[in-house]
């Protein structure tokens, strides 16, 4: 009877957690603030200060915790080794100093304007420094600006802060007024715990894990795939917690392991649902845990606070970036993508809690202060972006575009877009060129191309610069800027004109499917067969069996492709075990 109605209970309150979060969070979204927002406001509201319908929030924050721990995983899955070593300046130079400048200012600003010691200043301005992962990596993959240069420091200093997190929580600890505390392994011998831990991840991720995933594989079974994938996150996390180290960056270094394996795309959509589902419920149960009463009591403390946070990490960040030879606009906007607090500083309270160094009224002030300082940051972007995207030099506002009786319009002049526009431009057709990339359209202007400045994605824009009149409209942006939405809203404003897209991958071809492009291209496709043409020549193949290959390949894919675009499903089509061709499921 017991087991009954503890079973019933958890299903109840299972409902309700994620009613409530499904409800707050389309509403948080349609409002442009973002998904971490809704699940921490719902969290207060269904818990014991509000309405009072689920409890019991640190035993949901101990699962959800996982959460975390999946999305360190899937960011190491997006970073390989070599471009980790790339990155290894910005990383560990461009991070290592946000992380310290920004965390001993913020120390500093809580020292000075409150009255807490000086190591529960350290113990609350430390975290501080770190922003939200959670909520900045889709503002950069929504905008299309993840692997620009700008998106590659964001996201470099993000990584440093995610790893940043064993080295805070050993400062906290070595900090700790607990008692049960001080049987503990001292700082030095926690360091030599994660370098040997992260060598035995390492060596176990090439000799164990690389060939587990090859015999499944080859066994084609769908399901051992997620369960393979979630025994390599919650292992790595339990070998870390067994040390007394950070689970989350286990599950990175699993990730980072992975991430030039073949199996790297099948294993990031086989964990991602159990990511969003636990990390949902992570900010879910620290919304309950809010104290709500002391928050009431002090609202211009919280609201000082969070002005403090956002100006004070601005500010650094700001002269950061100039320090590191970016524009002032870009370094500008750095700062203020970056200026909230993050998920990781929720963590960190409860750690300086637990220590002794602040008490339970402090971690709930200052989780709302993280709290509102990220409902600021969509705010602050919007706001800023005319002033920080302004196209101003010496010469003066660079043109936007107008119609000048061009056959097709390219929105996008990189390296893809330039082709396109070049060889179109060689044949006598009128063209033309958008972009919103300053320092590339200077740069054409020097080589003689005009390229106007605007978001070639908004309907205005491209009224504007005479797509009414156009017979084609080709997107050339990079990554995975345009949906089937904006293709469905150009279709319907200029319909007589031809639709051409440039896509990442197969994969964004697949969330294609639905819009009325008259042709998508994938972006490495012809110049990979390219290069594998001639890899067959240099290997003495004759034009007959190479061009047979092609034939087979390209009639192959565009089958494979055909049925995954049906089924809208990238895994669709897969290959047969006993396939002698390992087609591929990325271009």
């Amino acid at each position: 009877m017991h087991d009954a109605t503890a079973t019933g209970s958890l299903l109840r309150e299972g409902v309700l957690l994620f009613g409530f979060g499904l409800a707050f969070v389309l509403l948080f979204r349609r409002l442009g603030l973002g998904a971490t927002l809704g699940f921490l406001v719902a969290g207060a509201v269904v818990g014991p200060q509000v309405l009072g319908l689920v409890g019991d929030a640190q035993s949901k924050i101990g699962v959800a915790e996982l959460g975390i721990t999946l999305l360190l995983f899937i960011v190491g899955l997006e970073l390989n080794p070599s471009r980790l070593w790339r990155m290894k300046q910005e990383i560990f130079g461009l991070g290592l100093i946000q992380v310290v400048a920004c965390g001993l200012a913020l120390s500093g600003v809580i020292c000075l304007t409150t009255g807490f010691s000086v190591q529960a200043a350290f113990a609350l301005g430390l975290p501080l420094a770190l922003s939200s992962t959670a909520q900045v990596l889709p503002m950069l993959q929504s905008s299309g600006r993840m692997r620009t240069p700008f998106g590659e420091r964001a996201f470099s200093i993000l990584l440093f802060q995610d790893l940043s997190i064993v080295p805070l929580i050993t400062i906290v600890a070595a900090m700790s007024r607990n008692p049960a505390d001080a049987n503990g392994p001292p700082g030095w011998q926690l360091g030599l715990y994660t370098v040997a831990a992260v060598v035995g991840l390492i060596l176990a991720g090439r000799f164990l894990l690389r060939p587990l995933f090859r015999l499944i594989g080859n066994l084609g079974e769908r399901e051992m795939f997620v369960f393979a994938a979630l025994f390599t996150v919650i292992g790595a996390a339990a070998i870390m917690e067994a040390l007394g180290l950070s689970t989350a960056l286990g599950a990175f270094v699993a990730g980072v392991m992975l991430a030039d394996s073949p199996y790297r795309h099948e294993l990031e959509a086989d964990v991602e649902p159990f990511r969003s589902i636990l990390l949902g419920l992570f900010f879910l149960a620290i919304g309950m845990t809010l104290n709500l009463h002391a928050i009431a009591e002090r609202p211009v403390f919280v609201a000082s606070m969070a002005v403090a946070l956002i100006a004070t990490k601005t500010l650094v960040i700001f002269l950061i970036g100039l320090g590191f030879r970016m524009n002032w606009r870009g370094a500008l906007a750095l700062g203020l993508l970056l200026s909230q607090g993050g998920e990781f500083g929720f963590v960190l309270f409860a750690a300086a809690q637990s220590g002794y160094l602040i008490d339970p009224e402090a971690a709930s002030l200052f989780g709302a202060v993280v709290t509102l300082s990220m409902a600021t940051t969509p705010f602050l972007m919007t706001v800023t972006r005319r002033f920080r995207a302004a196209p101003i030099d010496s010469k003066g506002d660079r043109d936007g575009p107008r119609a000048d009786g061009a056959n097709a319009l390219i929105v996008g002049y990189g390296r893809f877009g330039q082709t396109v526009g070049q060889m179109l431009l060689a044949s006598d057709i009128p063209v033309t060129l958008i972009d919103t990339d300053i320092e590339m359209i200077d740069i054409a202007g020097e080589f003689g191309a005009k390229v106007y400045y605007g978001d070639g994605t908004r309907l205005d824009l491209l009224r504007q610069a005479g797509a009414a009149e156009a017979e084609l409209i080709m997107f050339c942006i990079d990554g995975d800027q345009i949906t089937a939405d904006i293709l469905e809203g150009v279709k319907e404003a200029f319909p007589h004109a031809a639709i051409y897209v440039r896509a990442y991958d197969r994969r964004a071809l697949v969330k294609l499917k639905n819009g009325p492009a008259n042709f998508i291209v994938r972006e490495v496709l012809e110049s990979a067969v390219k290069m594998a043409r001639l890899a067959m020549e240099q290997l003495g193949l004759d034009g007959t069996a190479i061009d047979r290959a092609e034939d087979m390949y390209r009639s192959k894919d565009k089958e494979r492709l055909r049925i995954q675009v049906e089924a809208g499903d990238i895994r669709a089509a897969r290959a047969d075990t006993a396939e002698q061709v390992p087609w591929g499921t990325d271009r």
